[in-house]
């Protein structure tokens, strides 16, 4: 063998190329790194590691062997793979990875060299975790052939972002909006990174109480509770009641639960109104709006439900003695921060009997007027549409949570106290008629039933809450 010592090989010009050998020619290079003869160099890098061929192996090229010092991505969509492993000598690396993410699915089986061990046994392994890469060297003949290096591709993400299913979708922009208006499951797939996306933001109403009858308090609006820092613009009328943070988002399920409206009193002076049932969302619990009260002026005062906004009081409060308020329903209750709602206004028991109207999500329900009209229910929470086309429009903004109006007395004509904004239902509009129910999927109290003589008017039913779920899917 003739043996040639330089220092240095150069090309003959500045632009030039040194060729060596002719094509199929290998050469070997004394630490063990080598050029073989398709041109792609081998084990020039640090022990261990392996140089990818970039040609993609699929089902169609089963059975191949594998060579000392390459990587392989293995693209199994189509079906398994076998890979037969090279002879074992001391120092050889092998590499493979999942290609498309579908070893769980269809497998890779690498077989073994002769008599040549996997990990000390004498079976062949099989790889079958999705997106994982896999680097083997071989070591000596009691352990063959040794994973020295294994990762999977979540270890190094890019940016992901939300995919969940449930309710009703639609999308705003890079956002998907998903609308409960009854019970349900949202469903995430896929959690989303911070490098994408991982935050839900929530939209969750309660149902609105019921009223009360016969000069009965205008009930108080389903709980109001929302958290959305991506909507803008910076101010809009619920924007005090925004919880500071979003949920951020776990692979799972979560049980919605979308809460009824409450039911109008339709006896007097039997005080039958109802409170509104709660809504759920994870963590996110929106109390039912208070119902509505009834007492007989100068008696002792029915319960006044407290709830996410308050129910009106009616003619008679604590104490109970004609010329004095009457006591109304509180907000808030249970508390919590931001505040979901407000109190109900108080009633007057005088000349003339007239109810307080029910709390709203953002303005407190009004005490009653002199005169003989009812007290008007406080405004909803305004929302930008960032959560679709829900509540009720007014102006530039989505309303909820509206306040019911109280009910008043007339011997002849019946002044209606009007409802919240949000979906607040007004009181009796007219002689013989009841109080106006809350608006479906508002969470609205229902209005406060009037009274002309001689007959007492029932109070109306609360409108069912709802849920919004909001989050950024795309850039």
């Amino acid at each position: 063998m003739s043996e040639i010592k330089v220092n240095k090989i150069s090309p003959r010009t500045a632009c030039g190329t040194v060729t060596l050998g002719d094509s199929g020619d290998t050469f070997t290079i004394p630490s063990g790194a080598t050029i073989n003869n398709q041109g792609t160099a081998v084990n020039f890098g640090a022990t261990g590691s392996a140089s990818w061929v970039t040609t993609v192996k699929t089902n169609s090229d089963s059975g191949f062997t594998a060579v000392a010092g390459e990587g392989y991505f293995l693209n199994t969509t189509a079906g398994t793979i076998s890979v037969n492993l090279p002879a074992g000598t001391a120092g050889a690396v092998v590499a493979f990875k999942d290609y498309a993410g579908t070893w769980d699915t269809n497998a890779v089986t690498l077989v073994q060299n002769g008599s040549d061990k996997i990990g000390g046994s004498t079976v062949n392994a099989t790889l079958s975790t999705e997106g994982i890469a896999v680097t083997l060297v071989f070591i000596d003949s009691t352990q063959g052939w040794l994973v020295t290096d294994s990762g999977l591709q979540d270890e190094a993400p890019g940016p992901q972002y939300v995919t969940a299913s449930g309710g009703t979708p639609t999308t705003d922009g890079d956002f998907k909006i998903h609308t409960f208006t009854g019970p349900g499951t949202f469903s995430v797939s896929c959690a989303g990174n911070a490098a994408g996306n991982n935050q839900i933001e929530y939209l969750v109403v309660a149902g609105g109480g019921g009223g009360g009858a016969s000069y009965g308090g205008g009930a108080g609006a389903g709980g109001f509770r929302f958290a959305s820092p991506s909507i803008s613009p910076l101010t809009y009328p619920a924007k005090p009641l925004a919880a500071p943070t979003s949920i951020t988002a776990a692979a799972q399920t979560y049980p919605i639960t979308v809460g009824g409206g409450g039911s109008g009193s339709t006896n007097n002076p039997a005080p039958d109104a109802t409170r509104g049932i709660n809504s759920t969302f994870n963590s996110i619990t929106a109390a039912g709006g208070g119902a509505g009260a009834y007492a007989p002026c100068g008696t002792s005062a029915t319960p006044i439900t407290p709830g996410g906004s308050g129910g009106g009081g009616s003619v008679s409060g604590a104490p109970a003695r004609p010329g004095l308020p009457g006591g109304a329903g509180t907000g808030n209750t249970p508390p919590v921060s931001p505040a979901q709602g407000t109190n109900g206004g108080n009633a007057y028991c005088g000349n003339g009997f007239r109810s307080g109207g029910g709390g709203g999500a953002v303005v407190a329900g009004a005490p009653s007027p002199d005169g003989n009209a009812g007290g008007t229910g406080g405004d909803g929470a305004g929302m930008p549409t960032g959560f679709g086309a829900n509540g009720v429009p007014c102006g530039s903004f989505r309303y909820y949570a509206g306040g019911g109006g109280g009910g008043g007395h007339s011997g002849s004509g019946l002044p209606a106290a009007a409802g919240g904004k949000g979906g607040g239902g007004a009181s009796s509009p007219a002689p013989g008629t009841a109080g106006v129910a809350g608006t479906t999927n508002s969470g609205g109290g229902g209005g406060g039933g009037s009274h002309p003589q001689p007959s007492n008017n029932n109070g109306g039913n609360g409108g069912s809450g709802i849920v919004v779920i909001r989050y950024k899917f795309q850039n």
